[in-house]
């Protein structure tokens, strides 16, 4: 296989972003308020979140432990085509247990694509440029196009039951009530992400790779789950990264939820809550995208310091976030107007912190547990994400559910106060050799354990290139 160039790989992987986050787009201004059609109550819906994200965190390791084994393409189709499954449940079902069983789906889903596309695309990279490749820009502008995808998806998603009802189009007459005007967005989203299995097919070619057998799987993942865990366990920068990762999860979750229901009260009705929902949505990932393309220059500014970077960034989510608590309750315009740029500015500080973050993780870790690293990391803020959900979802409405995750992130944003470079980097295990005049222990059930841990503590190692400390 002809190796894919660093200019070619960038474009690719900016598709992949594109097509993979468009459909969440798509359903996400109607999804809680379809759910609460449907006659769920905000705490249930919250329950369903929870769901969703306790499914992803369960799921992160092995199916991070997967692509690494068994390669980034069939992990990221398979992805794909359970997100569609998802999406026609989500839009047709009215019972809380197939609800349920389509988080759960949706949520294996959003675990299979946590790694692969981004590690393929470091991959390529690394293969055609080596080791020292610059990575920043590719990252930003990945990010950047997931942020256009939500923002173009959250238009037309927020819009389209609006327009149905303005042109008279009913789907819940046609259909006795099983597809709502709200479910049409999601039944879009289903139609893309089988446009993104296609794609991931057939423009995402991978080295090819020894075939993989249900032994060689069943050995290979649990390996690698175990080396990206120890790797966060030992590793002072990843740990703060973790923890980075978890604050983040917790605005994110505050701002989904709480979001769409203060929208609706505002406008009067969920079709005009979806559509001011969706404008903020949009409004939002077009911060985030902002961001991200600037995280390369906001780090060169600060001397190249992806650390001191994220710092700023996380401080300017945790403002935002108090400040949408401090007017939540209030209706008047100045209010409205702080709430507003509350909003945009988490979207533009987590738009900027996530491609250096993520810089910095690539130049710790090695090919051979990327994936499982970008895992260990999703998983720490969708666990985060899903505890925030049930306590934003059981206070009661206004500043305190907004106030808590502002302290959540606050706190997040202190283990950047100290330099990374204070912290001494991770040792691989030494191998164990023969010493040469002596006959070796008789312990033949141990050398190949202990090979296996030398050689899973050489993937942990820096690597030699890097602007991190």
């Amino acid at each position: 296989m002809s190796l894919l160039s660093p200019e070619t790989a960038r474009r690719r992987f900016t598709a992949t972003a594109f097509l993979f986050w468009l459909p969440v787009g798509l359903y996400l201004p109607s999804q809680v308020l379809l759910l609460t059609e449907r006659g769920l109550s905000l705490a249930t819906v919250a329950g369903l979140f929870a769901v969703y994200s306790l499914t992803v965190a369960a799921l992160e390791l092995p199916t991070g432990g997967l692509s690494d084994v068994i390669g980034r393409r069939p992990v990221l189709a398979a992805s794909g085509a359970l997100n569609l499954g998802a999406l026609l449940l989500v839009s047709t079902a009215s019972s809380l247990w197939v609800l349920g069983a389509a988080m759960l789906l949706l949520g294996a889903g959003r675990a299979l694509s946590s790694g692969p596309a981004e590690a393929w695309y470091v991959d390529t990279v690394q293969a055609a440029a080596g080791p020292d490749a610059e990575l920043r820009t590719g990252l930003a502008r990945g990010g950047s196009a997931s942020a256009a995808a939500l923002a173009v998806g959250t238009l037309a998603g927020g819009s389209l039951p609006l327009l149905l009802d303005r042109i008279g189009a009913d789907p819940s007459r046609i259909t006795g009530g099983v597809v709502l005007p709200l479910s049409v967005p999601s039944m879009l989203a289903a139609v893309v992400c089988a446009v993104f299995v296609g794609y991931v097919l057939t423009a995402l070619p991978e080295p090819p790779r020894p075939p993989a057998t249900v032994a060689g799987i069943l050995r290979g993942v649990p390996d690698t789950v175990r080396t990206g865990v120890r790797l966060g366990a030992r590793d002072g920068l990843v740990r703060r990264l973790l923890l980075t990762a978890a604050a983040s999860g917790a605005a994110l979750c505050a701002v989904e939820l709480l979001t769409p229901p203060r929208a609706a009260a505002a406008t009067g009705g969920s079709e005009s809550g979806a559509v001011l929902f969706a404008v903020l949505a949009c409004a939002g990932f077009v911060c985030t995208g902002a961001g991200s393309h600037l995280a390369p220059a906001v780090a060169r500014r600060l001397g190249g310091r992806g650390d001191r970077a994220v710092l700023l960034c996380m401080v300017a989510c945790a403002s935002g976030l108090l400040l949408l608590g401090a007017t939540a309750g209030s209706a008047s315009p100045v209010a409205s107007v702080l709430a507003v740029c509350g909003y945009a500015l988490v979207y533009l500080a987590l738009g900027c912190a996530g491609p250096n973050e993520n810089d910095l993780l690539h130049r710790r870790v090695g090919g051979t547990v990327r994936a499982t690293a970008l895992s260990v990391q999703s998983l720490a803020l969708q666990l985060t994400g899903a505890l925030a959900g049930l306590a934003a979802g059981a206070l009661p409405a206004g500043p305190l559910p907004w106030l808590l995750a502002g302290a959540v992130v606050l706190g997040g944003a202190t283990v950047w106060l100290r330099s990374p470079s204070a912290e001494p980097e991770p040792e691989p295990e030494p191998k164990q050799l023969p010493e040469p005049r002596q006959e070796p222990k008789q312990e033949p059930k141990q050398e190949p354990e202990q090979e296996q841990e030398a050689a899973e503590a050489d993937t942990a190692a820096v690597t030699p290139s890097g602007t991190g400390p």
